[in-house]
């Protein structure tokens, strides 16, 4: 997965693609309460941006200043090229919104909820084409209230996408879903990327973000402390690659002449290391020589939660 999220990095820098979000120095404060201190933030058209924090780290705060609906108290905004504090009603008919809890009126059909949404913008999608975008089609002639709560999400995409819009944004997409239903919203946003749709997602579920985000920005305190690839922003911080693998009884007593300190946990043997090549290499060569199985081998890349737990704690431990 991280291979697949660096390789569409790569993509959106080589094509030199333009700014859909470009934000500096934002700062806003809630009387003497400050809640951005100073973001730094970018978008390229066709890329998923994930915003990652805590709860209170600004992320709202953040998306709505860049959909219009509050104003920042300094630094500049722009998006599709407007400041959204002075252009939302053009902004509106360019983007889309999922919020995490919306509203519908229970009497209608699925389809004509849709349609109805379609007349309120001058270039809609077309019905058939959202139905089928978010697998709404066996469902198009059921009452919104015989919707289960996974459908009723993809229903929200729909609405979202009725005026075929430029961005999205997704706040907190799939809270509260099982894994059928997230995954089916996961499959939604991956047919909105294949549209080239210009997407800013934010989530808490880190797992959620290696599998959507181009890029991911950990904000925290108001600050954005790390922007990249998830495989980028847990190399940078430091992230330790994971080694692992099972060895019998026997070779136990031939651990002390490893190449590298190996942590224990039933039969199962744990490298940690930030160069994964030489560590792995080393490690199948005194393999070799002692005449130890490492069974079942396996190499995992720095996770994205292990640097977004210590970014996150780091930042709390200095405020």
């Amino acid at each position: 997965m991280i291979m697949a999220t660096n390789q569409r990095q790569d993509r959106h820098r080589s094509a030199g693609r333009e700014d859909v979000i470009a934000v500096r120095g934002l700062e806003k404060r809630y009387g003497d309460r400050v809640v951005l201190r100073g973001v730094d933030l970018t978008v390229t058209r066709g890329e998923v941006l994930c915003i990652l924090g805590p709860n209170g780290a600004g992320k709202t705060t953040t998306v709505e200043i860049l959909e219009g609906l509050r104003t920042a108290d300094d630094g500049v905004v722009r998006v599709l090229g407007f400041d959204p504090a002075e252009h939302a009603k053009a902004l509106r008919e360019r983007t889309g919104v999922v919020l995490q809890d919306c509203g519908f009126p229970n009497r209608y059909r699925v389809r004509e909820l849709i349609d109805t949404w379609r007349h309120y913008f001058p270039t809609p999608k077309p019905l058939d084409e959202l139905l089928e975008l978010v697998e709404l089609q066996d469902e198009a002639d059921r009452l919104v209230r015989q919707l289960s709560g996974g459908q009723r999400r993809r229903l929200d995409f729909a609405l979202a996408l009725a005026g075929d819009p430029e961005l999205l944004f997704l706040d907190e997409p799939t809270t509260g879903f099982d894994p059928e239903a997230r995954q089916r919203c996961w499959t939604a946003i991956d047919n909105l990327r294949a549209l080239e749709k210009t997407i800013l997602l934010t989530t808490h579920y880190l797992e959620e973000a290696e599998r959507l985000a181009d890029r991911v920005a950990i904000l925290s305190r108001g600050r954005v402390h790390a922007v990249g690839s998830p495989g980028e922003v847990a190399k940078d911080a430091g992230g330790r690659t994971r080694i692992t693998f099972r060895i019998g009884d026997r070779a136990r007593d031939l651990l002390a002449g490893a190449p590298v300190p190996i942590r224990m946990a039933g039969q199962w043997a744990t490298a940690e290391t930030t160069d994964a090549a030489t560590t792995l290499r080393a490690l199948l060569t005194w393999a070799d020589d002692a005449n130890i199985a490492l069974d079942d081998l396996s190499v995992e890349p720095a996770r994205l939660e292990d640097v977004y737990l210590q970014l996150v704690h780091d930042d709390a431990e200095t405020a």
